[in-house]
């Protein structure tokens, strides 16, 4: 046996005898030494193998057979388990230039605000913050947020119609569980992320996939839907924003239907060429479910996203969460209050919105100036764009081929509708993921790989120009 003797012979002894039952080394039946032999073998004392042999009996390691001495137990199954591949990373690295949108740029995490702030929270708060708290989320955070929102996004709200939840996923999961299962269809926007339906479905509803055109969600195409899920600020992918008719038209249908409308506003916060819009639901709270998120403005990282719901829903809501432990950090959501109230938190969004919208406005001279035949689509806002391509579907392979080969990744458009083989050729370029120093070598290659794409001698055929 190879005995660690890191923390001491006993434990060592003990590590190695178990380890080699576990491992099959020592079959089921096998007897053992005597710990009278086993002790002159090792060179212990009698008394230390005697304890091991009391303390692996004890665990169901090993069983003492009257006159036989000491055996190895039966155990259940067929030797050890299988070792399992390592679970994938929810977004894969990739080599080269990050192009895929979803996330902000992570070396504009506010460090210095956060320290300070973290500092303040654990010089300050009560010892009684320490202990399980209110699942609905701490009552500073939300009432700092219903502050926040009511000034940022037009939400009108107070802090006992906020709610905390663990990310955007964490509260569609639960208002799914909440809404009224008398009617189970609810309706998401087409293009989408398509992990949000497949969530819906998996929660027990039934999918509809509702197109969007330039004007945004194409209100006539709803129904019976007992819940309509919609990026109204900034539709994703496409970028398009809901009109103001759509948006009226939105909330009526919605009262007549007796459903509520979830507004998922994932990057409200950043529009670069007008006053960000204000938030759907401050046209009828009665109506509007708003859903918030510091996965885009600071880091996904955190797990804190915020719910705003209708008063009538907030009993299901809370129904929902007693039978739920995915609760946020304590301490998180108190820094996180912190930065609201001492003005941190706008500070850090300024930069952000200057940042990006200088790189937004870079990406568009550069497809503008050097890939003429390419389009970029989308209201300048939030922290991706879509680059439309001549070509058809048929050409994707191609494309994503010619991308990856450049060191580039990106979203294929396709990948957001319900029925790719209708979406038009296109990638969704996320032009906040890379961090700063590596923002124009970004741009270089995309371009780059683009210009290889559109060359006749790099497709062999035809031209797409």
């Amino acid at each position: 046996m190879d005995i660690d003797r890191t923390h001491g012979l006993r434990a060592g002894i003990e590590r190695a005898l178990r380890e080699a039952v576990r491992s099959g080394q020592l079959s089921p039946g096998s007897r053992l030494p005597s710990s009278r032999v086993l002790a002159q073998q090792l060179g212990v004392a009698r008394n230390t193998v005697s304890q091991v042999y009391e303390q692996l009996a004890a665990e169901g390691y090993l069983t003492a057979r009257p006159r036989s001495g000491m055996s190895v137990a039966p155990r259940p199954g067929q030797g050890p388990p299988p070792d399992l591949p390592l679970a994938s990373p929810f977004r894969a690295p990739v080599t080269g230039f990050d192009l895929r949108p979803g996330l902000p740029d992570l070396s504009l995490f506010p460090r210095r605000a956060w320290l300070a702030a973290t500092r303040h929270v654990l010089r300050t708060m009560p010892h009684a913050a320490l202990a399980y708290g209110d699942p609905h989320g701490s009552a500073e955070l939300r009432e700092a947020l219903a502050g926040y929102l009511g000034r940022a996004r037009g939400v009108i709200t107070t802090p006992g119609n906020v709610l905390i939840c663990a990310g955007y996923t964490h509260a569609l999961r639960m208002l799914c569980q909440a809404v009224d299962r008398g009617r189970s269809t609810i309706a998401f926007e087409d293009p989408t992320v398509p992990d949000y339906p497949a969530l819906a479905g998996r929660s027990g509803l039934h999918v509809r996939r509702i197109p969007v055109d330039g004007a945004g969600l194409m209100i006539g195409h709803l129904g019976d839907e007992v819940a309509a899920v919609v990026t109204p600020a900034h539709q994703f992918p496409t970028g398009v924003t809901l009109s103001p008719q759509r948006r009226r038209e939105l909330v009526g249908w919605a009262r007549r239907a007796g459903a509520v409308v979830v507004e998922d506003d994932y990057d409200g916060e950043f529009r670069y060429d007008r006053q960000p819009i204000g938030a759907l639901q401050g046209l009828d709270p009665d109506t509007v479910v708003y859903i918030g998120t510091v996965s885009k403005t600071i880091a996904p990282a955190l797990r804190i996203a915020w719910l705003v719901a209708p008063t009538r829903l907030i009993p299901a809501l809370r129904e929902v969460l007693r039978f739920q432990e995915t609760y946020v950090n304590v301490i998180d959501q108190l820094i996180l209050a912190q930065l609201i109230r001492s003005g941190e938190l706008d500070r850090h969004l300024r930069r952000c919105r200057t940042r990006y919208r200088q790189r937004r406005d870079r990406l568009g001279r550069a497809v503008a100036e050097q890939l003429p035949p390419a389009r970029l689509s989308g209201v300048a806002a939030g922290l991706h764009a879509v680059l439309h391509l001549p070509g058809t579907i048929a050409d994707e392979p191609e494309l994503l081929d010619t991308l990856t080969a450049h060191g580039v990744a990106v979203d294929r458009l396709s990948g957001f509708h319900h029925r790719p083989a209708d979406a038009a050729l296109g990638v969704v370029v996320g032009y906040t993921t890379p961090p700063q120093h590596a923002f124009e070598g970004a741009v270089s290659a995309l371009v780059t790989a683009v210009r290889a794409y559109l060359r006749p001698e790099a497709r062999g055929s035809g031209s797409r120009g």
